[in-house]
């Protein structure tokens, strides 16, 4: 079954070059089946060979089935090849199934769009390319499936390209997530350089065995690795672009931000954790830029008013904890956190798409209010997704998520409590970001009228990921609770596990503060802003509160920061530069060009005699060079 492994990124890029070649000529129906099919057919296989890897695993749990040589040069000879293990499995099993909920989901949503066969041919490609990433077997044909996906979400975030902010908003994710790309590029180049190889396990064997830890190499790839990797799931200092990247559709934002583009620097990680564990500052670094970046993302969460830039603002906290728990060494609960965070935050987005959708497109939550009443089929998918974000203990899969990443910043040998401290402070920050929007939105009166109703290919993919946003947590339970490791057992067949230092009653005291913090920020959220909203709003009006209120709100001052650092000095150069020495030189030709033009020109008269007697002239001078040179 393993043989069949290059088909699952196939399926979905034979759908993009079917719906690219029609060039939009095919009906809905026939797009829709196409687009959704191809990916629902990879997911299917993707399953089938789980299954068979799961019953009968290959020898050292890792399959590697090479397609193609893809190149010969001076002895670097990368190939199309594809790794399958534990790691790859979660992964290929989690791109391929939420990806095909979100493109059944998209057959109804998008159904009034003229871009319809665009958009599903964007997204197919989209999730290909995602697969060549999370499959690839050396980091080459990896770093394809990593401009891949770069490429599509400025095709997707900028898919309504008649409005100018959606192309500047894409335009910003291109460029910031550049900035990351070429990090990884130059970490690339040091490891091939240094190593000889670029083909993933053959490197991480050879970096344990040629680099000590703390080497200076080892050090520098790492925080290479690392800066490509806070590119592309929008971490700190270059996480702008992801609350801008909801100028794209709904359906865009769950994929992006769920289950695919941003999650690729946090299994970038997991996957050369070799390296990253010979590099303690760098890993060290990966933990201190998930603790900052969950802290500054709640915040902003809080003043937010889109609904969907909160659930933005949401992802960049959650894949903070991701990179918090890679940082101290729980790299199979990173992975674990990721699968659970794809089921509820895809929820989260389809969920907000249906609200946006009811209302006609209004975003603004302070003008929703009274939708659990009048949208039902939107607010218990939505409540279900933010319980499984604020980690309310026991009934949501991301208790047992994030819980574990908590007691791991706490516990494990390379945790501290700084790190357990902003870890809680973050999980009593996304209760109560959580709860005010869902507050607002869906309690209260109704102050937008709701004229539209979601279908049946939008509500079965609400359905599943609800379910697995409950049950998800089934397969990792604490010891109070059956201690069950089904998920990190898998895992730790191709991951490390982490070495916790924290005695029974310490762990119990963690989890008790991790399920206070869940609960108080949903009884702050209660207090704040539904019971007694006057009193934020009298708070953030004036004086402090409101500078705080704006500094959070234009995420702590980052695009003003880098509009004077970076944007202005470089216009300011441009035009000052303008007349540089380069430019007068080609500005000579092009003026030399006219000259001459205008000389030739003149020759033009018309007289039949004159262009005689000149190809006569010209061809005497021809023959006496010919005959006496």
């Amino acid at each position: 079954m393993a043989q069949l492994l290059w088909l699952v990124p196939l399926l979905p890029l034979l759908g993009f070059t079917a719906l690219a070649l029609t060039g939009g000529h095919l009906g809905r129906r026939a797009v829709a089946w196409i687009g959704a099919g191809s990916v629902g057919l990879s997911a299917a296989l993707a399953l089938w060979i789980a299954a068979g890897f799961l019953l009968h695993p290959p020898a050292g749990h890792a399959y590697t089935l090479t397609a193609w040589q893809w190149m010969a040069v001076e002895g670097f000879t990368p190939t199309i090849g594809f790794y399958l293990d534990p790691l790859s499995v979660v992964m290929m099993l989690v791109v391929t199934f939420v990806g095909f909920l979100i493109h059944l989901y998209s057959t109804e949503f998008m159904a009034g769009d003229p871009g319809y066969s665009r958009f599903f041919a964007y997204l197919n490609l989209f999730v290909a390319s995602m697969l060549a990433l999370v499959l690839a077997d050396n980091l080459l044909f990896f770093y394809l499936g990593w401009e891949g996906v770069g490429l599509c979400s400025y095709l997707l975030i900028g898919f309504w390209y008649d409005d100018p902010d959606n192309g500047r908003a894409a335009r910003k994710a291109f460029v910031v997530t550049r900035i990351g790309d070429v990090a990884f590029t130059v970490g690339l180049f040091v490891l091939f350089t240094h190593l000889g190889t670029l083909d993933i396990q053959p490197l991480m064997a050879q970096a344990a065995a040629q680099w000590p830890a703390g080497s200076a190499l080892a050090t520098t790839a790492a925080f290479l690795l690392l800066g490509g990797a806070v590119g592309k799931s929008a971490q700190l200092p270059l996480q702008t672009w992801l609350p801008d990247a909801m100028a794209g559709p709904t359906p865009v934002s769950a994929l992006i931000h769920a289950a695919t583009m941003v999650t690729a620097g946090v299994y970038l990680i997991a996957r050369t954790h070799v390296l990253f564990a010979l590099a303690p500052a760098a890993q060290l670094a990966v933990a201190v830029v998930g603790a900052a970046t969950l802290l500054l993302a709640g915040f902003s969460a809080l003043t937010q008013w889109d609904i969907k830039r909160i659930l933005a603002y949401s992802t960049i906290s959650q894949i903070g904890y991701m990179f918090l728990a890679l940082g101290v060494g729980a790299w199979a609960v990173a992975i674990f956190h990721l699968m659970i965070h794809a089921f509820f935050k895809a929820l989260l987005f389809l969920s907000a798409g249906v609200v946006i959708h009811a209302l006609d497109d209004e975003h603004n939550i302070f003008r929703m209010g009274g939708l659990r009443r009048t949208l039902p089929a939107a607010f218990w998918p939505f409540l279900i997704g933010g319980l499984a974000l604020s980690a309310v203990p026991f009934i949501s899969a991301g208790f047992y998520s994030k819980d574990l990443i908590i007691l791991d910043a706490w516990s494990s040998a390379s945790g501290s409590p700084w790190l357990w401290a902003a870890a809680w402070v973050g999980a009593l920050m996304t209760s109560m970001y959580t709860f005010r929007l869902i507050f607002i939105a869906f309690f209260g009166e109704p102050r937008t009228q709701v004229t539209r109703r979601p279908g049946t290919r939008v509500m079965i993919p609400l359905v599943i990921l609800s379910v697995l946003s409950v049950i998800g947590g089934c397969l990792e339970l604490p010891a109070y609770m059956g201690n069950v490791h089904l998920f990190t057992g898998f895992l730790h067949l191709s991951l490390p596990a982490v070495h916790a230092l924290a005695g029974d009653a310490t762990e119990t005291a963690l989890e008790l503060l991790s399920a206070a913090a869940s609960l108080g920020g949903i009884y702050l959220a209660y207090v704040l802003f539904l019971r007694n909203p006057h009193w934020l709003r009298n708070l953030a009006s004036q004086g402090t509160g409101a500078a705080l209120h704006r500094f959070w709100f234009g995420d702590w001052a980052m695009d003003w920061l880098y509009d004077r650092l970076a944007v202005r000095p470089y216009y300011w150069f441009a035009r000052v530069n303008r007349g540089d020495v380069v430019d007068a030189f080609y500005r000579g030709l092009a003026l030399l060009s006219q000259a001459l033009h205008e000389v030739l020109s003149e020759t033009q008269t018309g007289t039949l005699r004159r262009y005689a007697l000149g190809m006569t002239v010209g061809s005497l001078i021809v023959l006496s060079i010919a005959v006496f040179v």
